[in-house]
């Protein structure tokens, strides 16, 4: 049968496992499956020795080279002659001072192979060193001490990969979550977010301690670098807003070894118990749905279950810690960003993509802009506060002009012009609100059109020429400006003499003009003083 293997291979492949060779040695050197070499490595005979007690397996048959195997590989077998194991020797044992010290210096399998390649020219595959470091791990592994704490004393906080939010058109985005574990009761905090920044941090460090409803006085992070700027563990540089984050709250900061998870191990387990248990299987319309749904698993689920190291219920054993965390502050930690920004000529700037109004008489200039995840605040270079905001998402405007139909924004421009006109005169404001009402939104054109009037002629014609327009019925600026002109210049001459009288009457002045029109030859112009 075509699936049963030859005599011949059978009978090398017992002999050479009673030499004590490894399945895959003999795999390579037979050119055979490792699974076949399995298979039919336990088909020796076996003979009773008289006065030995008991039975001795042995390979008695007589063997015939097979394929990929010569007379000479495999030697003759005799029948009384005892059977010394060989053992096999790894291709990494020439290399056993250097990965033993790789291997202590805490490099990975990978790595290790990497180095060998690279300095030692090693030329075997990274399975066999692999193999190799696994089985010198395993003869000597390091102890990892257990740490247990008391009430409050420490929270463990450190991110994972959270679930998909599928917004509008089917556009997916990756969340992040935010995990904080109290060391001692195991009760968690989860927060979903969508970046991982320093704003972003801490304020999800700060739910999670009113959330706690007091702080604990520790508190342990990764060296991710919204918390730590440099990473060491004898004097890690830490981020100055989480400094003073943690000054604020009272908590003293003590970031992990980097690439030691034992570390903060609760925190590592429960951020798998959140990923494994609230989020697998799960897709959000909005980081809100996720973060309700953490919310809700967070009550019902994470706080009810028996804990597998303290065999105690999470919530109960939280209640106890409770009383031994830090008051709360009493104020939120002011966290902000601040830069320059020169407002642009539609009085709008720019903050972090979106756009918010400036007030007009700033534009072209430069101001302070503070913001943070709930408000921007615009200030002038007196550090005075000029204007403030509710944070808005990019690309979008704190406010935008509707000019379409019967839109509320329109009709307020028009009241607003009209309540403006009023400063002309009673009846330029008559005159627009009845246009407003005649016409509609189309009449904002010309109520900005007869202010600006008010740059040629004064504000009494202008007003006069309302009152007629009033009287008329008529209802477009055309008409306004067809009234001023009509109106003749020359009326508005002599308007000087009702508040100042002339000192001489206007004829001397006349007469004056006539004979130096029309002079005698012989008579000398008059001369007046």
């Amino acid at each position: 049968m075509s699936n049963v293997l030859k005599v011949s291979h059978q009978t090398a492949i017992n002999s050479l496992k009673a030499r004590g060779w490894s399945d895959r040695r003999i795999a390579r050197d037979l050119d055979l499956n490792r699974r076949t070499v399995v298979r039919y490595g336990s088909k020796c005979t076996t003979q009773v020795t008289p006065g030995s007690g008991g039975t001795e397996s042995k390979c008695t048959t007589e063997v015939t080279p097979g394929k990929g195997a010569s007379a000479e590989s495999i030697p003759a077998l005799g029948k009384s002659e005892p059977m010394a194991p060989v053992q096999s020797r790894s291709v990494c044992a020439a290399f056993e001072g250097i990965i033993k010290a790789k291997i202590e210096a805490g490099l990975s399998a990978q790595r290790i192979y990497q180095d060998l390649v690279l300095e030692a020219g090693f030329g075997a595959s990274y399975q066999s060193v692999k193999r190799y470091v696994g089985q010198r791990k395993a003869a000597d592994p390091k102890r990892i001490w257990r740490i247990e704490v008391e009430p409050g004393e420490e929270v463990q906080v450190d991110f994972g990969l959270g679930a998909m939010i599928e917004g509008e058109g089917g556009k997916r985005r990756r969340t992040w979550v935010l995990r904080m574990v109290l060391s001692h009761s195991r009760k968690g905090y989860s927060e979903a977010v969508l970046r991982q920044d320093t704003e972003t941090f801490l304020r999800a460090l700060e739910n999670g301690l009113r959330a706690f409803g007091g702080v604990p006085q520790v508190i342990n992070v990764d060296n991710l670098k919204a918390a730590v700027v440099k990473a060491d563990w004898w004097d890690p540089e830490i981020n100055p807003k989480m400094a003073d984050f943690c000054r604020h709250y009272g908590m003293h900061v003590m970031p992990c070894r980097p690439a030691t998870p034992q570390h903060k191990g609760k925190v590592e387990r429960g951020v798998a118990y959140v990923r494994q248990n609230a989020l697998k299987g799960h897709r959000f319309a909005s980081l809100a749905a996720e973060n309700a749904h953490l919310q809700h698993w967070e009550n019902q689920v994470a706080d009810k279950r028996i804990h597998g190291t303290t065999r105690r219920q999470v919530a109960a054993c939280f209640e106890e810690e409770r009383a031994h965390l830090q008051a709360l502050p009493d104020a939120l930690f002011p966290l902000y960003q601040e830069a320059r920004r020169t407002v642009g000529r539609d009085s709008f700037v720019e903050v972090a993509r979106a756009y918010y109004e400036a007030p007009p008489e700033y534009i072209g200039q430069q101001v302070w802009v503070r913001w943070d995840s709930r408000m921007v605040r615009i200030i002038n270079q007196r550090y005075e506060q000029v204007q403030a905001h509710t944070a808005i998402e990019p690309g979008k405007f704190s406010r935008t002009l509707h000019c379409a139909g019967m839109s509320r924004p329109v009709l307020a421009s028009c009241r607003y012009w009209s309540e403006r006109l009023g400063l002309l005169g009673d009846h330029c404001q008559a005159w627009a609100e009845a246009s407003v009402e005649k016409r509609g939104p189309e009449a904002l054109r010309s109520l900005m059109g007869l202010w600006s009037l008010g740059k040629k002629h004064p504000s009494r014609r202008i007003d006069k020429a309302c009152q007629q327009a009033l009287k008329s019925g008529a209802r477009r600026l055309k008409d306004i400006k067809r009234l001023l002109e009509q109106e003749a210049p020359g009326q508005e001459a002599f308007r000087f003499e009702e508040t100042h009288p002339l000192i001489r009457d206007l004829s001397v002045y006349r007469d004056f003009i006539q004979e130096n029109e029309n002079p005698s030859d012989n008579q000398p112009a008059p001369l007046h003083t």
